[in-house]
């Protein structure tokens, strides 16, 4: 399942890892640790960033590429439970975030393409999440209008839809890597497919990697999830998967040139790609959805088909050609954490909770760091930076916060009854089923034909794990740790692979 962006083969010239000491450590390239690399790097700041994968190989390289202000029903959301004040920071940071890549991208010779955004009604129940839009990025100072009949002659459902017109449409892999060569070019220093196993502050700050050690003054942890546990940040998080499809369309049929993202469910976010904002021979029609917690799904796979199957309702002769899924993170607060991670002694920065948006949140959120670690006094710094990094935890934002663990204690309780219940075995291709084997929950799976068998408990915090069946990996119901069918770890708050385990007996076919 390999993102549309992908197809263009890019390569950044990675370095050979040497254990040492260094300024600053940036763990993640992806947009906020290439960002926040890149500013130091440019400040004069000898800066590594070290990458488990490679460059944009999670988030950043899988969203549908939206630099967007209008963020569906993001702002009357935040607006329900924090002040104007807060919300109007919230945009503000954004349009930072938002001119900051701008101007990269204009002096890297990035393609984009400038487009309106959407905010849209499906059903007539859903006209007042879209007044409610409206109405919050009104009050936020954003330009914002109602959108014209004509606008609304789309191939899709829309009864009534917000625009922001300037916004823009970006080839997010194609921009990471444009960050990564500007960071080389400034100095930096990249490792690729080097993953940090630990973060230590007891001494001196130290990134630990099965090649050694990373010794610096300032740690930045840019992994989406936040992999040290202080502070519970994992626990103060949602995780969520959702789903993009890429597809053929002929010339001749006609496709909506705006980003188009909707207030009610189901939830579809809508958008082309042409020449325009990248290399493309034809003109692609993007459509994602099918969104939920991860690990909690009774088929990941039908969530894509639903997806195909909507978009051949509307537009009968698009051909799907690439199919992808990202994971991210909302803050339980609704707001992004961004900062310093507490009992670090000031040394470990860290940024998660984005919400699906982090082509403007991450740059943003990488200003804010690389300001913080450059020592510019709040007199130098934008107000919306004192202003997020103040706010206060509102009675709303503890029970909701409340509401989730609770389900992740009812999962995790689940997880070990039903693991217990059944012995292992030999699944079908492309699945893979969790049984108890000596009283210990076993993930046995076949993918292309290889029978793998796995402790099937996260090592993060015990949770069972449950079988992605659209991308075949071990999901962790709990806080979103994944695995690959040989138990290697992809993200998440876990930091080690899974135990990998002979096929019990009881398995064999």
């Amino acid at each position: 399942m390999d993102p549309l962006w992908k197809q263009h083969a890019r390569t950044v010239p990675a370095t050979p890892f040497v254990p040492g000491e260094h300024e600053v450590v940036v763990v993640g390239a992806g947009i906020t640790g290439l960002a926040t690399a890149l500013l130091l790097a440019e400040s004069g700041y000898e800066v590594v960033v070290l990458e488990a994968r490679e460059v944009a190989g999670l988030a950043t390289g899988a969203n549908t590429g939206k630099v967007s202000l209008l963020q569906g029903t993001q702002l009357s959301t935040l607006r329900a439970h924090h002040s104007p004040a807060l919300v109007r920071a919230y945009v503000e940071a954004n349009l930072d975030g938002q001119l900051w890549l701008r101007s990269f991208a204009d002096r890297a010779g990035l393609a984009y393409e400038v487009r309106t955004a959407f905010t849209y009604a499906q059903h007539d129940a859903g006209r007042s999440r879209v007044r409610e839009e409206f109405e919050a990025a009104h009050e936020a100072g954003l330009p914002v209008r109602w959108a014209t009949a004509d606008e609304l002659d789309l191939p899709f459902p829309a009864r009534s839809a917000v625009a922001l017109d300037g916004q823009l449409g970006m080839d997010p892999d194609a921009a990471a890597h444009a960050l990564a060569l500007a960071f080389l070019a400034a100095g930096g220093t990249l490792h690729t497919g080097v993953r940090a196993t630990g973060v230590s502050t007891s001494s001196r700050p130290t990134v630990h990697t099965a090649r050694g050690d990373l010794v610096a003054e300032n740690i930045v942890l840019a992994t989406g999830a936040a992999v040290l546990d202080r502070g519970l940040y994992f626990a103060k998080v949602s995780a969520m998967r959702s789903y993009a499809v890429a597809f053929a369309v002929p010339d001749e049929v006609a496709l909506p040139e705006g980003m188009f993202l909707s207030a009610d469910a189901p939830s579809r976010s809508v958008r082309t790609v042409s020449d325009r904002d990248g290399r493309w021979e034809q003109t692609r029609l993007i459509v994602g959805g099918g969104g939920h917690p991860v690990g909690r799904a009774a088929s990941e796979r039908a969530r894509v088909a639903e997806l195909i199957a909507w978009t051949r309702r509307h537009v009968p002769d698009a051909v799907p050609t690439h199919r992808w899924s990202a994971q991210d993170y909302t803050s339980h607060n609704l707001v992004p954490f961004v900062g310093v991670m507490p009992r670090t002694g000031g040394r470990v920065r860290f940024a998660t909770g984005y919400a699906k948006w982090g082509l403007t949140n991450g740059p943003a959120a990488a200003l804010r760091i690389a300001a913080e670690i450059e020592g510019i006094g709040e007199g130098g710094r934008a107000e919306w930076m004192r202003r997020l990094g103040t706010r206060i935890t509102v009675p709303a934002d503890v029970a909701k916060g409340a509401a989730e663990n609770a389900k992740v204690g009812a999962r995790a309780v689940q997880g070990w009854a039903g693991a217990l219940r059944h012995p292992p075995r030999i699944p079908s291709e492309g699945k893979g089923v969790v049984g108890a084997d000596a009283g210990r929950p076993v993930g046995v799976s076949r993918v292309d034909g290889e029978v793998r068998a796995v402790s099937a408990v996260c090592p993060h915090l015990g949770g069972v794990l449950n079988w992605n069946d659209a991308e075949c990996t071990w999901d962790c119901p709990l806080h979103a740790s994944r695995f690959a069918p040989d138990g290697r770890r992809i993200e998440g708050p876990a930091l080690s692979d899974l135990r990998r385990v002979r096929p019990p007996s009881s398995a064999q076919a």
